[in-house]
């Protein structure tokens, strides 16, 4: 398998299980086997995930990745070798960090339900294709990332604006969104991955889905107010 299919979220539910550490190994970069070239895809998006990991407190040396080619087998295992005694060093996940497991699941969960938004938000930059691994040093930065999590936005349905023609109920990816025929939708910010499909998707000239950033989403109108009356049967 290609190492540029090696997703973020693979990578945060591993951990998330109780991983104490992931080696990703891959193709030398500029020699991929496939001409995608994904091996830059796995090290953007690990290089991406060290960050997080600081961001939640984690030490970012439990995630590796290493390029060479099949005929290196000496190599591979010293490199792996390398890797389980760093993670044995380190011991089970959250301990030398001083993190309760209580704690770092949940943190864990919450950014699982996030990466369709990061990976929106930071799609230029995970698709970099820098001369050589050195320039990746800084290509995400530890206040990059704050801001990231910081201002991810999220998305309500106006209540009053909501036509309920169904639009963004079937364009949602993650089923998040309830509603009906002649019924105003609500999105389940519970479900909602903040990927803004149904605030791309409403119609203008309705623009009932409002996006909130830095603040509280308004409560879901009651279920028994949902149903759309039209004006002409208000008139009638």
């Amino acid at each position: 398998m290609c190492s540029g299919r090696v997703d973020l979220e693979f990578v945060l539910r591993a951990f998330s299980n109780g991983m104490d550490g992931v080696f990703i190994g891959g193709c030398r970069l500029n020699e991929c086997n496939y001409i995608t070239h994904g091996n830059y895809d796995a090290l953007n998006m690990v290089l991406l995930c060290r960050k997080i990991m600081e961001h939640l407190g984690l030490n970012p040396a439990r995630l590796r990745v290493e390029f060479m080619t099949s005929g290196e087998g000496n190599l591979f295992t010293e490199v792996v070798d390398d890797f389980s005694k760093t993670v044995k060093e380190l011991g089970p996940l959250g301990k030398s960090e001083k993190l309760d497991e209580d704690e770092l699941k949940p943190k864990l969960e919450e950014v699982r339900k996030l990466v369709p938004y990061i990976k929106i938000v930071k799609r230029k930059k995970l698709a970099s294709r820098l001369k050589n691994e050195e320039e990746y040093g800084e290509i995400f930065s530890s206040d990059e990332i704050s801001k990231l999590f910081s201002e991810v936005n999220s998305y309500y349905i106006d209540p009053d604006k909501c036509q309920a023609c169904m639009i963004c109920f079937r364009r949602c990816p993650v089923e998040a969104i309830a509603g009906a025929k002649n019924q105003i939708h609500v999105i389940d910010q519970d479900k909602c991955i903040k990927c803004g499909t149904c605030y791309e998707a409403c119609p203008p000239r309705f623009g009932a889905v409002n996006q909130v950033s830095g603040q509280p989403v308004p409560p879901p109108i009651p279920e028994e107010e949902r149903t759309l009356v039209r004006k002409s049967k208000k008139s009638a």
